[in-house]
């Protein structure tokens, strides 16, 4: 007995130090974050439906580009991709309120490269959005911008434009690509103009069509309606070449004002996203740029694919943001005063 009784005590003891050594183990585990993980994340995400916000109103491009990229990531997301509008401040208050919820995956944003690269030549401020701060999930578009009039306008050209002498220009917003163009134009031509904001491209269109402005600049897509129905006329695009499906609308460089404004928007997930729930929102967002669906939509609005890898939108953003200081220091224009 004695000896069958000591043979148990080893394995009791060796029993005892194994469950201990499981639990701390378990225990540094859940300390450290890793949650038994791959880095952290939901082993079974997405398990509920994801958020997209479009900062902007409804009907303008950043919403259009939102609804179709969020419709075609449904299937390789395996749930709901929620569209949800936050417009204000060309993009910011959106933004915010997407970069400071919890990194887990669940809420996106669709970013404009003119919120980084155009806004602050308006004006400072103190709690902008920095770059740095946020998980880049992928690029999604590039869009020109086309300057259209009234189709009941005398303008045809851009010269029949500055020869008006004064012009009353309407733009999508304070601190837009759609006002830095116009304000760049007009100021290498020495003419007296007058920007008027609105809040969006759709609205910049009906101030358009109610001929509350002489002329406006908007992104493609969101003009391209209103020009094939014949109720605008495009004048200039501020491409670096013609629009293949406007071949016959020549660009503000053609017509002698060298100036290249275009717009850029990736989708961004606050910061500290866990790496394996980042991998899966860049490989469904990837797959669904794929999406035939997504391409046809991109084709019918003019709009390109911004293919670039998640690491280098952070670069591309801040070079547009030197090329729109030093272009407004070369024509000596000063969006702050408007």
């Amino acid at each position: 007995m004695k000896s069958a009784y000591r043979s148990i005590i080893p394995r009791l003891l060796l029993a005892v130090l194994a469950t201990v050594l499981i639990g701390s183990t378990a225990a540094c585990g859940v300390e450290n974050g890793s949650g038994g993980g791959s880095g952290g994340g939901d082993a079974d995400y997405p398990s509920k439906a994801i958020e997209l916000t479009a900062p902007s109103s409804a009907g303008g491009s950043t919403d259009l580009i939102s609804r179709a990229i969020a419709k075609s990531a449904e299937k390789p997301f395996g749930q709901s991709v929620v569209v949800v509008n936050k417009e204000g401040a060309n993009g910011a208050v959106g933004g915010k309120a997407v970069l400071s919820s919890p990194p887990n995956g669940y809420k996106m944003v669709l970013l404009p490269q003119s919120l980084f690269a155009i806004t602050p030549l308006v004006e400072k401020d103190s709690d902008a959005i920095d770059l740095a701060e946020m998980s880049y999930v992928g690029g999604v578009s590039i869009e020109d911008y086309v300057l259209s009039v009234p189709a009941s306008s005398p303008v045809k050209s851009v010269d029949d434009l500055i020869e008006k002498g004064t012009v009353k220009f309407g733009t999508t917003g304070a601190g837009t690509g759609s006002q830095l163009a116009q304000a760049l134009l007009f100021a290498s031509a020495k003419v007296k103009a007058r920007d008027v904001p609105f809040d969006g491209g759709a609205e910049l269109l009906t101030a358009l069509l109610g001929k509350q402005v002489d002329v406006g600049a908007n992104q493609i897509a969101e003009a391209a309606p209103q020009i094939k129905a014949g109720k605008l006329r495009p004048i200039a695009v501020f491409s670096a070449e013609r629009i293949e499906s406007m071949p016959d609308v020549k660009t503000a460089k053609e017509q002698g004002y060298d100036i290249v404004v275009n717009q850029r928007r990736w989708i961004a997930a606050p910061k500290n996203v866990p790496e394996d729930v980042l991998m899966k929102m860049r490989e469904s967002i990837a797959t669904a740029k794929d999406d035939p669906a997504f391409e046809k939509f991109l084709k019918d609005n003019y709009i390109a694919r911004w293919d670039v890898e998640p690491g280098d939108v952070k670069a591309q953003v801040e070079a547009a943001k030197q090329t729109a200081a030093n272009l407004s220091e070369r024509f000596g224009v000063d969006l702050s005063a408007d």
